[in-house]
């Protein structure tokens, strides 16, 4: 593959910090074991995709999380937006960025989006989520300004996300849409999809 880095934001899985909506029924540990499962899931995805970097962008202590081959950059910003806009500054060439809440992902999935990334034919690549949010994003150059406005952890996160994209100018590459876990709904069905993975496992131990 062309020269590309692989990026999962993530915060560190400590309880009442992460999975919030998951609580009740969870506990609130419990939450965050889930999210560790859906982390490593993730990090497992990642560790098996082509990519000329591989670095996780964590907010907290990384110590556990990170495993061979990744590199660690801290988080930068005062809300979610400015923290993609800087983890794609950080970088500096053409990279793809996906979070901690869909541990259904596979390589395969992640292969195609990044490959998408380096097409010169594209300048972004997005991949929307059942919810309203998007599962990953991607740009073959930073773009100053891209989540400029862009609420995030919003219903309309995603269409407000095309928005920008538009107004910058931006060829798109739209991923397939995927659901990720917000609520224990969620966590069920992601994890009826990938029963094979950490989180779904995780999640049968405690229900």
């Amino acid at each position: 593959m062309a020269q590309i880095a692989l990026l999962v934001i993530a915060k560190q899985p400590l309880a009442g910090r992460v999975k919030t909506r998951l609580t009740p029924p969870l506990k609130p540990a419990q939450a965050a074991m889930l999210a560790g499962a859906a982390l490593r899931d993730t990090i497992g995805v990642v560790a098996r995709t082509p990519a000329s970097r591989r670095v996780l962008v964590f907010d907290g202590c990384a110590d556990e999380w990170r495993p061979p081959g990744f590199e660690v950059i801290a988080q930068r910003g005062d809300d979610f937006g400015e923290r993609l806009q800087s983890a794609f500054e950080d970088i500096d060439g053409p990279a793809l960025l996906v979070g901690m809440d869909t541990p259904q992902l596979t390589a395969p999935m992640l292969h195609d989006a990044a490959l998408a990334v380096t097409d010169d034919r594209v300048d972004a690549v997005v991949g929307p989520t059942f919810d309203g949010g998007y599962w990953c994003v991607g740009f073959r150059d930073p773009v100053a300004g891209a989540f400029s406005g862009v609420p995030m952890s919003s219903s309309d996160t995603y269409a407000r996300q095309r928005e920008r994209f538009a107004q910058l100018r931006l060829r798109v590459n739209e991923r397939p849409r995927l659901r990720d876990v917000d609520t224990i709904a969620d966590a069920h069905g992601v994890a009826a999809v990938a029963p094979r993975t950490r989180f779904a496992q995780t999640l049968a131990s405690m229900t």
